[in-house]
């Protein structure tokens, strides 16, 4: 009786430790769904919302696109004017009971070793770099004068994507404190790897006769040195041809393949370098002069097409002042993209994201390297 009586009593104390040990977790569990319930019950109706925003950004560039084809005036109305809605409830919560995520494997961005050591390796091609930072800018001003660039254009968007002490071998996120880039873009207007790669594919030809005009003017082992940058170039143009003149195929061609980094390396050699940042800008200057605009773009509107890509910022270099002081910048980003930009979404509206933009470049104007590259245009 005493044995059965200290059974029971052992058996309750046990229920009782495993009520006080399980009571804390019930407890934290309850909390969880409490909150996500919330998060929930805010997040539904934003994500709805947001999504309806961002058709509508969609369904609007379309018809401005239909517009623009068939010579069509754009008007306000061919905007959404409203701000995309910014959700403002509470986060969602971590779930105290899922097992651990495994960590993220990113691929590691290519940097200018990786740019160089490819095209050696794929192409033969090594660049030559200049022997200081000043025959870069000066070779730099030379073909941007000779394309009609002005020094006002050059010196602004050097500003805006480098700072006003960029070198031609700057990468994306690479700084004094920092050794990974964040993207492959390199060089005085920060030129992706895709776009060195179309404009191998669409300007090649002129690259070769830029070169071959300059070995005409050498002789001896510098002619040679030119010759063999010239074979080299030729299978790169080949290899840029490889696929379709899309951006889609060419920005895997450029991301993801040894031949499509080596691609890059042009941007660094102090020959082609200068010739391919310049073709970029030169590329939506011309884009402009297709929509009928006249007069010169600003540094800051051709750093809006140079930001945005040359239909979006076409967009913006045309509307009216009156527009753009009422046009909100999301118009003109999908929504990650707009996401991700603190620029476009503190300026709000497309005239504070210019206004903003030239006050930066004013600002950067005084830095070193940007009153060096001015100077390198001469008086």
């Amino acid at each position: 009786m005493k044995s059965q009586l200290i059974r029971t009593l052992f058996t309750g104390l046990i229920a009782a430790v495993l009520m006080l040990a399980t009571a804390p977790a019930q407890a934290q569990r309850s909390d969880y769904l409490a909150r996500l319930a919330a998060y929930e019950a805010a997040y539904g109706p934003y994500e709805r919302q947001a999504v309806a925003y961002w058709d509508a950004v969609a369904a609007k560039r379309r018809i401005r696109n239909a517009k623009h084809r068939s010579g069509e005036r754009i008007l306000l109305e061919d905007y959404v004017l409203t701000q995309p809605p910014v959700y403002t409830g509470p986060p969602r919560p971590v779930d105290p009971d899922a097992p651990p995520r495994p960590p993220v494997e990113r691929e590691e961005m290519p940097t200018i070793a990786d740019f160089i050591e490819a095209a050696a390796e794929q192409f033969g091609f090594v660049p030559d770099r200049p022997k200081t930072e000043s025959e870069f800018m000066r070779a730099y001003a030379r073909a941007a004068a000779a394309a009609g660039l002005t020094r006002d254009q050059i010196v602004g968007i050097y500003v805006f994507e480098t700072g006003g002490n960029g070198t031609h071998d700057t990468q994306a996120g690479v700084s004094a404190t920092r050794t990974r880039p964040i993207s492959p873009a390199v060089g005085y207007n920060q030129l992706l790897s895709t776009i060195s790669a179309a404009t191998l594919h669409s300007h090649g030809p002129q690259l070769l006769s830029a070169l071959q005009q300059k070995s005409k003017m050498l002789s001896g082992a510098e002619r040679q040195a030119m010759n063999r940058k010239i074979e080299a170039l030729r299978r790169m143009i080949a290899h840029a041809r490889t696929v379709p003149y899309q951006w889609a195929a060419l920005d895997k061609l450029a991301k993801t393949t040894r031949g499509g980094w080596g691609l890059h390396a042009i941007v660094l050699d102090i020959d082609l370098g200068p010739l391919v940042q310049v073709q970029k800008l030169v590329t939506s200057v011309q884009f402009a002069r297709t929509r009928r605009l006249k007069r010169p773009l600003t540094a800051a509107e051709l750093e809006l097409m140079n930001l945005t890509g040359d239909g979006n910022g076409i967009d913006m270099v045309l509307m009216p002042q009156a527009m753009r002081e009422r046009v909100p910048t999301a118009n003109f980003f999908q929504r990650n993209g707009y996401e991700r930009n603190p620029v476009a979404r503190r300026t709000g509206v497309v005239a504070n994201l210019i206004s903003d933009m030239d006050a930066k470049m004013a600002k950067g104007a005084q830095q070193p390297g940007a009153r060096e590259l001015a100077a390198a245009f001469g008086p």
